[in-house]
């Protein structure tokens, strides 16, 4: 039985200015977020684009970024971060900023639930996300100050080794310690509040020595200078007093809650931006290749978009302008480009849904997330289950994750509208929980002193199932998922023997064999792995019982078909819906 997972749609998008392709269908990730994948065939060559389209990030929803690790100096793949968060969130994400390959250091502003973690490259572009869900793209600038007993002086970095007669602060965002730096002078500052930009900052000198490296403790912070600032820094931070600290970004950003690093600018006021005068050279911006951007519609809701490339006959990418164009095309009224080429990503739930241009997913610095933090229901393990003792999709799997403390309603809906099943205002924490299927029998009550029997699983109705959770969360907040899934056991028992067919110049023989539980419309093909249909071997009304065809090892031109691998696919049409089996086939083209 073939299992669908997310499904993709590849149609040409003809002409360019087009604003959907037509045909393409988006598939469901959560309330309110979908994603597709859409090709255009362009003079250069085709072009794949992936989109999530999402909801304005207020309420149930978010739009943060992502640390890897949760250290500025690790990287992490952005599957792995989503896999690391799942307990907390359902995330759909892409890569984040640009980030230096020698440590992941991110090369612009990292801004978390209010708390710098990396100042803003000013030369570049960031992205904010104020408190009521809307993007705000432009130029940040960042300047620190120190002061103990003397004058304010300059804090030259934030999570940044100094330079030579430089000063910087370390945060238990950079990680563990405070890098190796030769000659430095170590201030350690102990109960750190939170980094608050535009904010004193009054903590008081815990130690103060010589060091190469100083540990960064929960809840401390580490002044390291060097050279002039050195000097300073000794006489004016002495043990037991206070060092004021502030980290100001202009502007202010006050509203912004989280940040992110990255440029250019793509879309200004719903136009694309074709030169922004960043810091970027022509050799990052010009060339077709991967490139992953963040945009919002005039509505409020989110655009996540990559587009693969480095990949001749699937995708050769896009320029920026290019990539600036398409999110205008999907409604965008601003925007802005992420870090691309081989870090070019986007995941869900941990699942990869792009084709990374390395081959496989890279390992990132941050990553930018649209979050949702109502109740979720997996896809079923079977879109359409078939429990006929075949050994193919006699089992379901049904499941949904609560991320807050939530009262919760599930319900397992019959083809015929009754309620087969239910869970009604439990009380459930954060975590995810199954519901059987099929839902045991009930039983009458036992005999006074004897136990209740065990629960009999029974043999679902065939036809199409709902499962519906409802929940209302600790906030008050209150969600619904829903996925529908069909049980039709029409088709059983695929054979296809032999499983490599030798086709010679007068040509071959496979038999194809099945029992029929229905009647139904009966379709058998054989395709290439990519589902291209090769040869419809028969299309036809068949009732009830064991049925075979025979396939010759020719294509529909009646010509010989390439060796190599085929599937096997035989699909039915009744009252029930669709189902399909495949087998995998292998042909040897051998001369006579």
């Amino acid at each position: 039985m073939r299992r669908i997972a997310l499904a993709t749609a590849a149609v040409a998008l003809v002409p360019a200015a087009s604003v959907a392709p037509a045909g393409a269908q988006a598939t469901p990730l959560f309330p309110g977020a979908t994603y597709e994948r859409t090709v255009e065939f362009t003079p250069h060559g085709p072009v794949s684009l992936n989109v999530v389209r999402g909801p304005r990030p207020v309420g149930l929803f978010r739009l943060r970024p992502v640390l890897s690790n949760d250290s500025i100096v690790l990287r992490e793949t952005v599957s792995t971060m989503e896999r690391r968060l799942s307990t907390q969130a359902t995330s759909v994400g892409v890569n984040g900023d640009y980030f230096a390959p020698n440590d992941g250091r991110p090369s612009g502003i990292f801004l978390r639930d209010g708390i710098l973690a990396t100042p803003p490259n000013p030369s570049r572009s960031s992205a904010g996300i104020t408190l009521d869900g809307l993007l705000d793209v432009r130029r940040v600038s960042f300047r620190g100050t120190w002061r103990g007993s003397g004058q304010r002086r300059a804090l030259n970095f934030l999570n940044k080794a100094p330079g030579t007669n430089g000063i910087s602060l370390f945060t238990p965002d950079w990680g563990p310690a405070t890098p190796r730096i030769g000659g430095a002078f170590a201030v350690v500052l102990g109960s750190f509040p939170p980094a608050t930009p535009n904010t004193d900052l009054a903590v008081p000198v815990v130690s103060a020595a010589s060091a190469t490296s100083v540990r960064i403790q929960a809840g401390t912070a580490v002044l390291v200078a060097r050279g002039n600032a050195a000097a300073k820094l000794q006489a004016e931070a002495l043990l037991g007093s206070t060092v004021t600290l502030r980290l100001i970004l202009q502007p202010d950003w006050s509203v912004v809650s989280d940040a992110i690093g990255g440029g250019p600018v793509l879309v200004r006021d719903g136009v694309p931006v074709y030169r922004s005068n960043e810091a970027f050279t022509i050799a990052q911006l010009a060339p077709r290749g991967p490139r992953t951007a963040v945009g919002q519609r005039a509505d409020g809701g989110i655009l996540l978009v990559t587009t693969d490339g480095r990949q001749p006959g699937f995708s050769v990418g896009m320029t920026n302008f290019e990539l600036a164009q398409a999110l205008v095309r999907l409604g965008a009224v601003r925007g802005m480009a992420l870090d691309g080429g081989g870090s070019s990503t986007l995941a869900f739930e941990g699942t990869v849904l792009n084709s990374p241009s390395d081959g496989k997913e890279r390992a990132v610095s941050t990553a930018l997330m649209l979050q949702y933090f109502g109740v979720y229901a997996p896809p079923p393990l079977e879109a359409v289950m078939s429990p006929n003792g075949d050994g193919v999709a006699d089992e379901q799997r049904l499941s949904y994750k609560v991320v807050r403390p939530s009262t919760v309603t599930a319900t397992l809906t019959a083809p015929d509208g009754t309620v087969a099943w239910q869970e009604a205002g439990i009380a459930r924490e954060p975590g995810a929980y199954d519901v059987a299927f099929p839902p045991a029998s009930a039983s009458p009550p036992p005999p006074e002193g004897q136990p209740p029997p065990a629960p009999q699983p029974v043999l679902p109705a065939e036809g199409r199932w709902t499962l519906t959770v409802s929940a209302t969360d600790d906030q008050g907040l209150s969600s619904t998922a829903t996925r529908r899934f069909a049980v039709n056991s029409t088709l059983g028992s695929l054979r296809v023997s032999p499983a490599r067919v030798v086709v010679r110049n007068t040509g071959g023989r496979v038999d194809i064999r099945w029992s029929q539980a229905r009647a139904a419309r009966v379709r058998v093909t054989v395709e290439t792995p990519e589902g291209i249909v090769v040869r419809t071997v028969s299309n036809v009304a068949a009732q009830p019982g064991d049925q075979a065809v025979a396939w010759d090892g020719r294509a529909a031109n009646r010509k010989l078909v390439a060796g190599g691998r085929y599937i096997v696919r035989l699909a039915a049409t009744n009252e029930l819906g669709s189902v399909s089996l495949t087998q995998p086939l292998t042909v040897s083209r051998v001369k006579a």
